[in-house]
């Protein structure tokens, strides 16, 4: 199988690189839902640019490539063992040329292997079938949506909705509860597997498995398929929205598998996965390692009816905050006094400085001075996608990473360090929001997953510390201009998410009735 490496190299570089088909129908339904007038409108817009533009450029669709997880059916008598030694190489491969972030992390010291080969990373379940073709399956699940997955244990007693019990019902009580948890925290509008039964383990993977199903697929088990129609239609009736902003469409799609359990146990595993769906797979042909085939639709058929200006120009003319807000340019260092003069719903626009902080640089920072000065300050929530060559380093992607994360440190740093505002994607919680009405500090919620719409915003990477802390953890230093986001926590006490969340929760309770006997 000389070809068998470069094949697996191809399969990674379309799947970080294009969405298939599928998905993007999805995505141009979603659009086809929503106001465009509104956050949510803007949010879904810059998504489709942002797909075309990672198709354009061959650059991930999102800077969190996920962890790399390969299902690989052989035929008998394969070589399994120089196959994972051919898909190690192309994971190396694809990592070095930035269509891979380098993601494997020693869960004990930190420490980032940079090639994306560790214990454990990548995935790769191997299956040998009765027939001659190799079929390899290959899913990107970033760890923000990855954080939403959520699994239970019946009879459970669910916010909202009661008493889930051990049947069709208690199952559904579940996925309406597992979209509810979600928010905005897993880059809606998403995509969801779900697997019945089995233990705590096998669950988890039958609801993965689902996520590599074709969206429009009709699933055989007739009760199933009632209840993947019924998921979608009122989940989108909960008013979460498009990350999160409120509205129409927070799922674009629902799968559903079960398999048998023991007596003692009722698991009800749910896969929950982002916007940037992506998932790709391909037939080898066993002799050579040739790809004979693709097994989800090229995403260059579907078109995204998205040009270059889509979101800026919404940003613009309709001001997407649902006919309340406004644009606002800010130059870096910002003042206290334009910070106090923001309100959830306005669009920001940053020009200057500013600088991307994860886990690892907020967790330091505790503790430690900070490298530069950060008085009126910019922080990002990002661990981009970098390239060096001789002229330095380049973004090759950058989108918001999921903030909750940072709660417990982010109100602290903000007033030690004088830090005017926060971007990220989700919101933050109720420590941070106190952090910002009391020092004069705004939470700016960019589009999850548009890694390559803010990329293009970043004209300069101005240096970059802690590298010890591996590539996404690092403290980059990025000069910017036209970088728009939204703010949904100003420094007045008032929280988009908070709002959301409330509301939200309050639709949910509508579900609380049986629906299935």
């Amino acid at each position: 199988m000389k070809l068998f490496e470069e094949s697996m190299y191809r399969l990674i570089v379309e799947t970080s690189t294009n969405l298939p088909g599928d998905v993007r129908r999805a995505v141009n339904r979603g659009r086809a839902s929503e106001d465009a007038a509104t956050r949510a409108g803007l949010a879904l817009a810059t998504i489709a640019q942002n797909i075309e533009m990672a198709e354009q450029e061959v650059s991930p669709i999102c800077q969190d490539t996920g962890m790399p997880t390969f299902i690989v059916h052989t035929p008998v008598g394969a070589n399994q063992i120089e196959m994972k030694k051919a898909i190690y190489s192309a994971v190396i491969r694809a990592t070095k040329d930035g269509k891979l972030r380098p993601n494997s992390v020693d869960s004990l010291t930190g420490a980032n292997s940079g090639d994306n080969l560790g214990p454990g990373t990548p995935v790769i379940h191997f299956e040998q079938w009765e027939q001659d073709q190799v079929d390899v399956r290959l899913i990107l699940k970033g760890g923000g949506c990855e954080n939403k997955n959520i699994q239970y244990s019946l009879p459970a007693d669910l916010e909202g909705l009661g008493k889930a019990g051990r049947d069709l019902d208690g199952i559904r009580k579940c996925i309406m509860h597992a979209v509810y948890q979600a928010q905005g925290q897993g880059c809606s509008a998403g995509f969801i597997g779900v697997g019945i039964g089995g233990d705590r383990t096998t669950g988890y993977e039958l609801a993965k498995h689902q996520l590599f199903r074709h969206v429009e697929d009709v699933n055989p088990n007739e009760d199933l398929a009632k209840l993947e129609d019924y998921i979608l239609e009122n989940a989108n009736k909960l008013g979460i929205g498009t990350m999160g902003f409120g509205g129409e469409v927070t799922l674009l799609g629902c799968k559903i598998g079960a398999m048998n359990r023991l007596p003692a146990s009722f698991f009800v595993s749910v896969a929950y996965n982002c916007w940037a769906f992506r998932r790709q797979g391909v037939l080898i042909e066993p002799e050579t390692g040739e790809i004979t085939d693709w097994l989800y639709e090229a995403g260059s058929e579907v078109q995204m009816n998205a040009n270059s200006e889509t979101a800026v120009s919404q940003a613009e003319d309709a001001g997407p905050s649902d006919s309340k807000g406004r644009e606002v340019v800010l130059q870096t260092p910002i003042s206290e006094e334009q910070i106090r003069s923001l309100r959830v719903g306005d669009v920001v626009v940053i020009r200057g400085e500013m600088h991307t902080g994860r886990d690892a640089l907020h967790k330091y920072l505790m503790d430690h001075d900070a490298p530069i000065d950060l008085n009126g300050s910019v922080i990002y929530h990002c661990g981009p996608v970098m390239m060096q060559d001789e002229e330095g380093w380049h973004v090759k992607a950058a989108g918001p990473t999921t903030s909750i994360r940072e709660e417990p440190y982010q109100g602290d740093i903000l007033k030690k360090f004088g830090i005017r505002a926060v971007i990220g994607k989700g919101g933050m919680g109720s420590k941070t929001l106190q952090a910002l009405q009391e020092h004069g500090g705004v939470y700016l919620n960019a589009i999850g997953g548009a890694a390559q719409y803010y990329a293009r915003c970043i004209k300069k990477v101005n240096g970059v510390d802690f590298m010890e802390f591996g590539i996404p953890e690092a403290m980059w230093h990025l000069e910017v201009d036209g970088f728009a986001a939204i703010v949904t926590m100003d420094s007045h006490g008032n929280s988009l998410h908070a709002d959301v969340s409330k509301d939200s929760a309050e639709k949910l309770a509508m579900f609380k009735e049986p629906v299935f006997s």
